[in-house]
């Protein structure tokens, strides 16, 4: 009995010292590229600054973290960027999205896709199917104008304003149907709309009678890997469940954006991070 005590105690602080480690890594990589010194660190992680200093010195000296002797700040070393590498080479976008797509056609009743950008296009990469008997579905690998769609809008309202620019002036706003933007003043004033509300909305404006809504999907840098829908019959797509389905969709690409280390914001001190798990179902609320 004394022999389980002394081991579970052990154990414990082995676990507290690793979690105040992760605590200064993940605060650090969150305020990157800015740098930290000791007493910042210690303070808003409310640790004793002695404290501190050990876990800075074990990084330092590990390779995990970078000390400028000059400054006397700390900042991720090439032991994070090998971490940071191989965590990126593991990802698989369209694996980790599968899980919302799922969860948001059990919660809306339409068919989910997830488009990846591919230069000033983008191409449907995967697709959970609407169990209605009328429902869209899209054909995979196919490429798409970045002005034309749910899907295309909310990745060109993603973008940096100086591509959106080069977008508009030098590759022609084409008229898929009759509904498309074809209008540069138009398209600006859709792109403003867009980033304001957090999703896109399409009627009819890459295919004749399909409704959607769409939201960016984005890597850890905060560059474009995509976007996730919702689509369907456009008489299904009335205002209010556009609204709805808009920010059920926005929603789920922001937890996949964070599921593959896109953050907003850094986090309060004190705050833990942790793997996402599997999502709860949703419900549309009408």
């Amino acid at each position: 009995m004394t022999i389980s005590t002394a081991i579970d105690s052990e154990d414990s602080r082995t676990r507290s010292g690793l979690g105040r480690a992760l605590a200064v890594i993940n605060m650090i990589a969150e305020r990157s590229p800015q740098t930290l010194g000791v007493s910042t660190i210690a303070r808003e992680l409310e640790l004793p600054k002695a404290v501190a200093h050990r876990i800075l010195k074990e990084l330092v000296g590990d390779g995990f973290l970078g000390f400028d002797e000059e400054t006397k700040q700390y900042r991720l070393g090439p032991g994070a960027l090998a971490v940071g590498l191989a965590a990126l080479r593991a990802l698989n976008v369209p694996d980790i999205a599968r899980r919302y797509m799922v969860r948001l056609v059990r919660g809306t009743g339409e068919t989910a896709t997830l488009s990846m950008r591919q230069g000033w296009s983008r191409v449907y990469v995967d697709q959970v199917l609407s169990p209605h008997e009328v429902r869209m579905s899209v054909s995979l690998g196919t490429s798409h104008p970045l002005h034309s769609g749910s899907s295309s809008k909310a990745i060109l309202a993603a973008l940096p304003d100086a591509e959106i620019e080069d977008y508009l002036d030098n590759h022609g706003l084409e008229r898929v149907t009759p509904a498309t933007i074809t209008s540069v003043t138009r398209l600006r004033e859709e792109i403003a709309r867009i980033r304001e509300q957090g999703f896109a909305v399409s009627l009819g404006e890459r295919q004749s009678g399909a409704g959607s809504v769409a939201a960016a999907v984005r890597y850890s840098t905060g560059q474009v890997f995509g976007s996730l829908s919702l689509c369907g019959p456009q008489d299904r797509f009335d205002p209010r469940t556009c609204a709805a389905h808009g920010a059920l969709v926005a929603e789920a690409a922001a937890e996949i954006s964070a599921e593959i280390g896109f953050r907003t914001a850094p986090r309060q001190a004190g705050a833990r991070g942790g793997a996402v798990s599997d999502p709860q179902p949703l419900v549309l609320r009408t």
